[in-house]
């Protein structure tokens, strides 16, 4: 990841300061989740990748990982209507899939757990649209991105300096 620092503007809010730095305190874990989010990449539709990162991130309410993860999706091509209806994707399923719909879907419900587990309506409807390899990956990218949030929230990582690679 590509950091790059700026000011903030004098109308604004002071940047916190992140609590500690992982890749630094923990290198092997740190290392860890990035080869495993690197092989889930590799096995995954980029396109719902990022849509599973952002409404993830969204719902966990890690800002860091949303400021990526939506400049990352921008990047590789992303419509920012499609970004900007994430949060509200229920009542704007026509901008979306019914593959990404059941994605989204999925990521919800494994994600929040409010039930202690994932309903049986919603894995099915996800493995109508991925076979089961791809329904590993899937769940496995919804996982990765749960704990990069955990992460970034108990450390306060701080958004807004990230830069997609390329740019």
């Amino acid at each position: 990841m590509i950091m790059t620092q700026t000011t903030t503007a004098p109308d604004r809010a002071p940047e916190h300061e992140a609590r500690l730095q992982m890749p630094e305190l923990a290198p092997d874990v740190y290392k860890a989740m990035v080869r495993l989010d690197t092989a889930v990449r590799r096995n995954i539709d980029p396109v719902i990748n990022e849509l599973v990162k952002i409404r993830a991130s969204q719902i966990n309410h890690c800002a860091f990982c949303i400021d990526m993860h939506t400049k990352d999706a921008l990047a590789a091509g992303e419509s920012v209507e499609r970004i900007v209806q994430l949060s509200a994707w229920e009542e704007s399923r026509h901008f979306y899939s019914p593959k990404e719909i059941a994605a989204l879907e999925l990521t919800e419900a494994v994600t929040v757990l409010t039930d202690g587990f994932v309903p049986d309506d919603v894995y099915a409807r996800a493995a109508e649209h991925f076979d089961e390899t791809e329904l590993a990956h899937l769940i496995a990218a919804i996982t990765v991105i749960n704990a990069w949030n955990r992460f970034g929230v108990a450390t306060r990582m701080v958004p807004g300096h990230y830069t997609p690679a390329g740019s």
